[in-house]
């Protein structure tokens, strides 16, 4: 049995100026409603990993569903906003002057979600115990149908890895690029 778990292709929304804290609320919104591009090449172990899986997951944002599809497009997925990234906080509006890129948005929004600010979003304890469902959730999808990829969001699918650790399953292989990063993990029914 095992579970691989693959982070979404790169986001067609590419708007990166300078926003302030209110906009960027709307830039997520945005970015939640785009697909992604194609590549020319993909890493070839998720390829295979995908064209090989009995039962492909998403989330329900188009970035995850259209990366499943690109990656194969013959698959039948289910899609579930169970397995959707975890939302970043909205800042305070003390900060509405302040113009910032997205990116750099992202990652200070993300680091206070991690010391525990979540005015408006899913607290870090409220992820972890979707991760912990999601995990088991994928865990019975793996006993019944022995091979499962999910193309989910790189925090949340890190979440629903470390979930997995917990319960016994260990890491099988790694493969990594910018997008499209991969995790495999086997559980060894014999320990």
């Amino acid at each position: 049995m095992d579970i691989s778990l693959i982070r979404h292709g790169k986001s067609t929304f590419t708007e990166n100026k300078k926003i302030n804290c209110e906009a960027f609320q709307n830039w997520v919104k945005q970015y939640d409603c785009n697909g992604v591009f194609e590549e020319d090449c993909y890493p070839a172990g998720t390829t295979e990993i995908i064209k090989q899986a009995h039962l492909v997951i998403t989330s329900n944002l188009k970035r995850s569903i259209d990366s499943a599809k690109i990656l194969n497009p013959a698959i039948k997925t289910i899609n579930s906003s169970l397995f959707c990234e975890t939302e970043l906080p909205i800042p305070s509006k003390k900060l509405g002057a302040i113009k910032l890129n997205p990116n750099t948005w992202a990652i200070i929004l993300r680091c206070l979600w991690f010391l525990r600010y979540s005015n408006g979003c899913e607290s870090y304890n409220e992820a972890r115990q979707r991760a912990k469902k999601a995990a088991h959730i994928l865990a019975d999808y793996a006993n019944k149908h022995k091979s499962v990829v999910l193309v989910g969001h790189g925090f949340f699918n890190r979440l629903i890895g470390t979930e997995l650790r917990k319960m016994n399953w260990k890491n099988k292989k790694k493969m990594s690029s910018k997008h499209w990063y991969c995790t495999t993990y086997f559980l060894n029914l014999k320990s």
